[in-house]
């Protein structure tokens, strides 16, 4: 499903009806990327932005 060109809005995967929220990238040896397409995207971001500034803060 992620190898389909369409899925590709420029550097970032967005597939509605792939319900993955980690898709390895087209060449596997360049690691993984986020579908921004899922809900759980965002909210996977929100909360490694809210874990940073906690951080920062506690330290």
């Amino acid at each position: 499903m992620n190898k389909n060109p369409n899925n590709r809005k420029g550097i970032f995967y967005f597939n509605r009806k792939d319900y993955r929220l980690i898709v390895p990238k087209n060449n596997p040896y360049l690691g993984w990327t986020l579908n921004f397409a899922s809900p759980y995207t965002y909210l996977f971001l929100a909360f490694l932005f809210a874990l940073v500034l906690a951080f920062q803060f506690l330290l």
